[in-house]
C-alpha cells in the first residue's frame, strides 16, 4: 500500500524527494492503461467520498470568513456542481491521447540508422497554487495521465480541503495497487516548500500559481526551472468597426463571468470613433452587473459619474468587479496600451474590420489572443487539453493555458546496426541521408 500524503519534516525534505524522483522512474514506464484506470478510480472515488470532502471544505470557509473579500472566498468554495464538473474533468482527461511515447519526428540518417524524437515525462513537478480546492484534482489528474510524479503546496486556506482530497487519492492508489510510493507528496508550510527549492537534482520543474509577487519570489530563490504566469491583466478592445451590441456582451462577460480568475479582464480599451455611441450603453449594462468603472480623462468626459483612473489603473490585477476604461485612437493604440501595461495573458478585439483583426492577433504579444470572444475561454478545460496546471506567460517550452502537452518534454531515440562515427569522418566518409520519414 502507498500513501498519498506523509509527514516530510518526521522523514528529512531530502529523502522524501529522493523517493519521489525515484517514484517518477518507475511512473513513466507505467503503461497507458495503468495511469487511466488509475483516472477512473479517482472519478468514482471523489463521487463516493464527495460528503467528506465538501465537509472538510466547508471548514475551510468557516476558518476564512472575515479574512478574505467575498472575491476570494468563492474561490474556496466546493459544492456539488463544482464536484460534478471536477469529476468529469478527470474523466476527460483520462479519455485524452496519451502524451507518452509520441513520436514527433523521425529521420533516416543512413540505411539501418533510424532517429526519433519521442515525448516522455518531464519527472518531478513541484507547484504552489492558490486558495482553489479544484485545482489539486486538476494536477493530480494531469500528472497521472502525463506519468509526472508532484510535490504539492496548496494555500492555508485549503489545508481540511486539500488533505482530505489527498484520502481520496490514498484509496485511489489501494485499489490500483501499480502506483509507485511517494509519486504525490503533500506538503503544508511555506517552510516546507522553500526547502525544496533547494534540490534541483530531484525537483525538474517548479509552477507557482498565484500572484506575481510569488512567482518572482520562488524564481529567486531555486535553480530549479520556473513555469508561471504574473498577474492576468487581460484586456478588451473595442475597435471602431465593432458591432456595439456584441462589444457589450463580450466585454460583460469577460469580466463578470467570474472576475477573481486572471483571464478576467480588468481593462476596457474603447475607439475613440466608437467611444460616444458605445460608452453610454456599456455604463448602462455595467451597472446592472455591479462593475465599478475607472476612466481617463475622455473617458469621464463621456461618463461623467465613473471614477478617474490612475496610472497604477493600467497595470492593476483587480480580480473584483473593477474596470478600468480607456478612449484611445484606433488600433495602433490599442495594441501599444496591451503591449506595454498587459502581463502577456489573454487579450481580446472586438471588431468586423478583418484588417483591425488579423493587425491585432499578429501584433499583441500575449499567451492568448482573441478576436471576437470574451477573454474567459483562455482556459485549458475550454480549449480541449482536459485540464491545466497553469496560464504561463513566458516562453519557454509552454506558454498559454499548460496541459498535458506543457507536462511532457521529448528525447531522441537512435536506433542502428552496428554504425560507427569513424566511418562518416574523414576522405571517403560515408554520406548521411537524413531523409524525414
Amino acid at each position: 500500500m502507498t500513501h498519498a500524503v506523509r509527514n516530510d519534516a518526521d522523514s528529512g525534505t531530502r529523502e522524501a524527494l529522493a523517493q519521489t524522483k525515484e517514484a517518477s522512474y518507475a511512473f513513466r514506464a507505467l503503461e497507458a492503461s495503468v495511469r487511466n484506470r488509475a483516472l477512473e478510480a479517482l472519478a468514482r472515488r471523489i463521487e463516493a467520498d464527495r460528503a467528506d470532502w465538501l465537509a472538510a471544505n466547508r471548514q475551510d470557509r468557516d476558518a476564512a470568513e472575515g479574512r478574505l473579500r467575498p472575491s476570494l472566498l468563492a474561490r474556496l468554495k466546493l459544492d456539488e456542481s463544482k464536484i460534478r464538473h471536477i469529476v468529469q474533468g478527470v474523466r476527460d482527461i483520462a479519455a485524452l491521447p496519451d502524451p507518452i511515447g509520441r513520436v514527433l519526428e523521425r529521420t533516416r540518417l543512413d540505411d539501418g540508422l533510424i532517429l526519433e524524437k519521442v515525448t516522455v515525462p518531464l519527472g518531478v513537478i513541484a507547484m504552489v497554487f492558490e486558495s482553489r480546492p479544484d485545482v489539486l484534482p486538476q494536477i493530480l489528474s494531469l500528472a497521472l495521465k502525463s506519468g509526472n510524479a508532484v510535490v504539492l503546496k496548496g494555500g492555508r486556506e485549503t489545508l481540511a480541503s486539500n488533505h482530505a482530497f489527498m484520502r481520496i487519492v490514498e484509496k485511489v492508489e489501494d485499489e490500483v495497487g501499480e502506483l509507485p510510493a511517494g509519486w504525490a507528496r503533500l506538503i503544508d508550510t511555506r517552510e516546507d516548500f522553500h526547502e525544496l527549492l533547494r534540490y534541483p537534482e530531484y525537483i525538474d520543474l517548479v509552477i507557482p500559481r498565484g500572484s506575481n509577487a510569488l512567482v518572482r519570489e520562488i524564481s529567486e530563490s531555486t535553480q530549479i526551472p520556473v513555469l508561471g504566469h504574473t498577474e492576468g491583466v487581460c484586456h478588451v478592445y473595442v475597435d471602431g468597426a465593432a458591432d456595439v451590441g456584441r462589444a457589450i456582451k463580450v466585454a460583460v462577460d469577460a469580466k463578470v463571468q467570474y472576475p477573481a480568475v486572471c483571464n478576467a479582464a480588468e481593462t476596457l480599451l474603447v475607439d475613440d470613433a466608437i467611444a460616444a455611441r458605445f460608452l453610454p450603453e456599456f455604463e448602462t449594462a455595467a451597472g446592472a452587473r455591479g462593475i465599478e468603472i475607472r476612466g481617463c480623462p475622455r473617458t469621464r468626459a463621456i461618463l461623467p459619474g465613473a471614477e478617474p483612473a490612475s496610472e497604477e489603473d493600467w497595470r492593476a490585477e483587480y480580480l473584483d468587479l473593477r474596470l478600468s476604461v480607456r478612449v484611445v485612437d484606433g488600433v495602433d493604440a490599442a495594441i501599444d496600451h496591451v503591449n506595454r501595461y498587459g502581463s502577456h495573458h489573454t487579450d481580446t478585439i472586438v471588431t468586423e474590420d478583418a484588417g483591425a483583426r488579423e493587425s491585432f492577433v499578429s501584433r499583441v504579444d500575449s499567451a492568448t489572443v482573441i478576436a471576437n470572444a470574451s477573454t474567459r475561454f483562455s482556459d485549458g478545460f475550454r480549449f480541449g487539453l482536459g485540464a491545466e496546471v497553469g496560464i504561463s506567460t513566458l516562453r519557454t517550452h509552454a506558454r498559454g493555458p499548460v496541459g498535458l502537452e506543457g507536462l511532457t518534454i521529448y528525447k531522441y531515440v537512435l536506433r542502428g546496426a552496428g554504425q560507427v562515427v569513424a566511418d562518416y569522418v574523414g576522405e571517403n566518409a560515408r554520406p548521411f541521408v537524413h531523409e524525414k520519414l
